[in-house]
C-alpha cells in the first residue's frame, strides 16, 4: 500500500501539476499526520478496522469512516476534503488498473450524479481584518531592524497583491517590475498571472532591498526575493508563524495568519467598489463562484451604501422638506 500510495503522489505532482502543499494535505488526508491529535487519516481508520486492501474498501465502510469522523467532532469542511482526497485516490487506483470499482462516485462538475457521501456544507464568511486592524499590523514591524524591514516588505506586497503564501515564498527579485509595479507570480496548477502593488508596497520593497536584503544575504547568491536570517529562502510557515507574532504585537483579536490578509485584500478591494471579475483576475480564481465568497459587505460599509443610496434614507432628505416614510 505505501509504494501505490507514493506512485499516487508522484502522480499528483508530475501529471496533475499538484503543488507540494496540495500533496502535502491528499498525504495527511489519506496517510494521516502521526505529528499531532487522533489519527484520523483514511488509511490509519482502514487499519484499525482490519482492512488490508484497497480492493476490499466498500461503501459501508465509507460510512463508518464519515461517522467515525464527526463523532469526533471533525469540521464537515474538512470531513468533505478527506472524501476529496479519497475520490483522487481512487480515480488514480481505477486507472492503473489497480481495483476495478470505486467505492464512491468519481464524477464531479454539474449534470453529474450526486454522491451520497457528498456533504453541504455551512457558508462560511472568510474572516478579514478591517482597515484600522491592517494599519496596525502594516506597523508592528521593527523598521531598525533587517527582519523587520522584510516583514513590513512582505506585509505590505500580501496587502497589496493577495497574494497566497506559497506564491509570496517563491517569488524572486526579477519577478518584480518595480516600474510599472507588476509582480510575476506562479500561481496554482503553475498557472501564471500578472499582479499589481500600490506605492507604499513598492516603498516597502525598495527599502528592504536597499537596507535589510543585502544584510540577512551576506555572501550568498540567491534571487530569492525574501530571505531567513540565515540568508536563505523564507518559508510559508515562517511567514505564517511571523504574521501571528505581529498579530498578537499590534493587538488584534483575530488570529492573523497570510490567508487573512488575501481575504483582507478581496474584501477591502470589493468594498471599495471594484469589479467581481477585476478582482477575480487578481486573486487568480480559475472560477468566478470561487470569488463570490469574498461579496459580503461588513456592517459598517452595509450602512454607508443604505444610507447614500436609498431615497428615503439618505440625510439630506430631512432637512429638504421631502417626506419621511416611517417604518
Amino acid at each position: 500500500m505505501q509504494e501505490v500510495f507514493d506512485n499516487y503522489l508522484n502522480f499528483l505532482r508530475a501529471e496533475q501539476n499538484a503543488s507540494e502543499n496540495t500533496v502535502r494535505i491528499y498525504n495527511d488526508d489519506l496517510m494521516g499526520n502521526y505529528a499531532r491529535g487522533v489519527e484520523n487519516g483514511f488509511f490509519q481508520f482502514l487499519r484499525q478496522k482490519g482492512i488490508r486492501s484497497l480492493r476490499d474498501v466498500n461503501r459501508d465502510n465509507l460510512r463508518e469512516y464519515v461517522a467515525w469522523l464527526m463523532e469526533h467532532d471533525i469540521e464537515k469542511r474538512s470531513i468533505a476534503r478527506k472524501l476529496s482526497a479519497i475520490r483522487s485516490f481512487y480515480r488514480y487506483l481505477v486507472r492503473e488498473d489497480m481495483v476495478e470499482s470505486a467505492p464512491l462516485n468519481l464524477s464531479r462538475g454539474r449534470g453529474k450524479r450526486m454522491d451520497s457521501f457528498s456533504l453541504k456544507l455551512d457558508k462560511r464568511i472568510p474572516e478579514f481584518l478591517t482597515l484600522e486592524e491592517m494599519n496596525k499590523l502594516l506597523e508592528a514591524p521593527d523598521l531598525t531592524k533587517p527582519l523587520g524591514l522584510r516583514d513590513k516588505a512582505f506585509l505590505e506586497l500580501l496587502y497589496a497583491s493577495g497574494l497566497r503564501v506559497s506564491e509570496l515564498v517563491s517569488l524572486d527579485i526579477y519577478n518584480i517590475n518595480f516600474e510599472m509595479r507588476e509582480i510575476r507570480v506562479i500561481g496554482k496548477g503553475s498557472k501564471e498571472r500578472v499582479t499589481l502593488m500600490g506605492v507604499p508596497a513598492l516603498e516597502a520593497l525598495q527599502k528592504y532591498l536597499s537596507d535589510g536584503r543585502p544584510r540577512l544575504n551576506g555572501k550568498r547568491r540567491t534571487s530569492a526575493l525574501f530571505l531567513n536570517s540565515d540568508g536563505g529562502r523564507l518559508t510559508a510557515r515562517s511567514v505564517q508563524r511571523i504574521l501571528a507574532n505581529l498579530g498578537l504585537k499590534a493587538g488584534i483579536q483575530k488570529s492573523v495568519h497570510p490567508h487573512m490578509l488575501r481575504h483582507t485584500f478581496a474584501t477591502h478591494l470589493l468594498n471599495g467598489g471594484a469589479d467581481l471579475r477585476v478582482v477575480q483576475e487578481l486573486l487568480g480564481h480559475a472560477d468566478l463562484s470561487s470569488t463570490q465568497v469574498y461579496t459580503h459587505v461588513t456592517k459598517e460599509q452595509a450602512k454607508k451604501i443604505y444610507l447614500s443610496s436609498h431615497p428615503m434614507a439618505k440625510e439630506d432628505n430631512h432637512t429638504s422638506g421631502q417626506p419621511v416614510v416611517n417604518p
